[in-house]
């Protein structure tokens, strides 16, 4: 080794170890053997070391009381503590005193070398094996998303592409990851193509494998958990990708057994004003504007277009027989979500609680406006970090802790995600079309349209009519709209920025979670 990891080694009978210390300094450790408690604190004070380890029997300072010391100076370093005892309370005070490892003696060379592997080698060989696993795989993804051509085939793809997404966040070698995301981008183009070729068929109920969408998965996944007298939550978490929820899971297994998870495909335009419409009306948008006119607002009505969706939740229920007594809420700050949670004992009694929360959304707005918010999510694992932060120190992380230990089922999901985006795609429009960079709808927009996904006549999706020329146009994978006029400001002004309009997995490909308490 070029730097060779220091070994602190602490025992009264350091001298019997010589057997071990030679094995290790032939695999090319360097082991600074003392005899006591107090000799590796002066050790300590004197010079760097990569981890210690600490028998938990000598005389004068003992071995717990060496780690206790350790640890109020070097809080990071790694002590694993060697013992003959296999007494349960000297394990839970040696754990208790935050330590890495515990040994029982005898102990075998080997297990030291593995040891020492774990706690100061870990992330140099966790890189090197995923950097070697994922080119090893390589070859089969990519096989894989060529050949991807149904709803679940790129279900699976994703979850493969999420899968290595998170395995190399272990990993140190750059170029291993920007060679998964460029097989990433390879993926979402696909992706896109095959949207693009299948949409108008799934809205219209013409394909034979069409997948759960927002007007249906409520339908398909929640309906036939309602049950008269038993309360089931429903939590909306607005703009949460399906990675976010990966990231999130972890925090939430204390708590809940995983039922079901499997994404479903969100609508286009991937905004909340129609995937979430339709998610809580159970149809589609030019549906809900012809069947509910006092519902719904075009994009260019003025007001908030999602005030209704408690009127579009009754009907729906109404529609399918579903008499559940139900209440609703929407969190928009977190003063209204410490209320909610003080109501909820009395809310329980309905069987059929929904909660919206809107944080994740709000960030990736945040995130465009605000430079201290770029800064902290400038790539998606610091985008996936403070979702999980957020959702850590959360109301509603709270909320949830409370709902397991009263026994109510939890279904999670969301309206829509959001993509990083890079690329700019220059389109004009007139004055009256919307400012969404990931889908524009209006009737004189002028695009390439061999670069985008186009649709001409709305109403063959079931989509709104602002007027009779109208066209919708949607960005593909890393795809933003900018206009002519200083394109160049407005492509680094947005570039980078996470959005959500147009067509990707990150935006389409969403969470529906039934969570049921442990």
């Amino acid at each position: 080794m070029a730097n060779k990891i220091q070994v602190l080694w602490a025992d009264d009978e350091i001298d019997l170890l010589k057997p071990y210390i030679l094995y290790l300094e032939d695999k090319g450790y360097e082991v600074i053997p003392v005899c006591s408690g107090n000799e590796a604190i002066d050790v300590l004070n004197e010079r760097l070391v990569d981890i210690v380890f600490v028998d938990e029997k000598m005389p004068g300072l003992s071995g717990l009381d060496t780690i206790v010391q350790i640890k109020n100076k070097k809080p990071s370093l790694p002590i694993v503590m060697i013992t003959k005892s296999e007494e349960e309370d000297i394990m839970e005070s040696a754990i208790g005193s935050n330590i890495s490892d515990y040994l029982v003696k005898p102990v075998q060379p080997l297990q030291i070398l593995h040891c020492l592997k774990k706690h100061t080698e870990q992330h140099r060989l966790i890189t090197e094996k995923s950097s070697m696993d994922f080119q090893q795989s390589f070859r089969s993804l990519s096989f894989k998303m060529a050949e991807a051509d149904s709803p679940d085939a790129w279900i699976s793809v994703y979850g493969d592409l999420m899968y290595w997404e998170f395995e190399l966040e272990r990993s140190a070698d750059a170029g291993i990851k920007e060679f998964y995301y460029e097989q990433k981008r390879e993926a979402n183009l696909l992706f896109a193509k095959y949207v693009s070729r299948n949409y108008m068929d799934w809205v219209n109920g013409k394909a034979t494998d069409k997948p759960i969408m927002s007007h249906t998965v409520l339908k398909e996944k929640l309906f036939p958990k309602l049950k008269q007298g038993e309360p089931t939550f429903l939590l909306v978490i607005d703009n949460l990708r399906y990675d976010h929820w990966r990231a999130i899971q972890p925090v939430l297994s204390e708590y809940f057994n995983v039922e079901e998870d499997t994404p479903y495909f969100s609508i286009l335009p991937t905004v909340t004003q129609y995937a979430r419409n339709s998610l809580f009306a159970g149809l589609l948008p030019s549906e809900i504007e012809k069947i509910y006119p006092d519902l719904w607002l075009n994009e260019n009505d003025e007001g908030n277009k999602n005030m209704k969706e408690s009127e579009l939740l009754a009907s729906y229920l109404k529609r399918h027989g579903k008499q559940s007594k139900y209440f609703y809420y929407k969190v928009l700050n977190d003063d209204y979500a410490r209320k909610m949670n003080e109501r909820m004992p009395s809310l329980l009694d309905n069987e059929l609680i929904v909660g919206i929360y809107n944080f994740v959304d709000m960030l990736s707005h945040a995130h465009a406006d605000t430079d201290i918010v770029r800064s902290l999510a400038n790539d998606e694992m610091s985008y996936r970090s403070i979702v999980k932060a957020w959702f850590e120190h959360s109301q509603l992380f709270m909320l949830l802790r409370y709902l397991a230990e009263k026994r109510v089922r939890v279904c999670l999901t969301t309206d829509h995600g959001a993509i990083r985006i890079k690329t700019p795609v220059r389109i004009q429009a007139d004055k009256e079309t919307n400012t969404n960079l990931r889908y524009k709808v209006g009737k004189n927009l002028a695009v390439n349209e061999k670069e985008v996904f186009v649709i001409a006549n709305p109403s063959s999706v079931f989509l709104p009519r602002v007027n009779v020329s109208s066209k919708y146009v949607f960005a593909l994978g890393e795809q933003f709209f900018v206009y002519p006029n200083n394109f160049a400001y407005y492509n680094n002004y947005y570039r980078n920025t996470f959005q959500h309009g147009g067509v990707s997995m990150e935006e389409m490909l969403v969470p529906f979670v039934s969570l049921l308490p442990k």
